[in-house]
């Protein structure tokens, strides 16, 4: 559980990033942005997860 919640935050983090620099950045509207972001932010949470959870059957 404690990779799930760390994962989450680290994602969350990124979530917030993505969607200010998507909407500043690189000019989508705010829906655009959080639509964009969301992708992003499933496949950053699941890359993490399953990556430490790898890591962590090999220790």
């Amino acid at each position: 559980m404690i990779d799930a919640t760390e994962a989450l935050t680290n994602a969350a983090i990124g979530l917030v990033v993505s969607w200010c620099l998507t909407w500043a950045w690189l000019g989508f509207n705010p829906i655009q942005s959080a639509g964009i972001t969301a992708v992003f932010f499933l496949a950053s949470f699941t890359r993490a997860w399953i990556i430490r959870a790898w890591f962590r059957g090999r220790g």
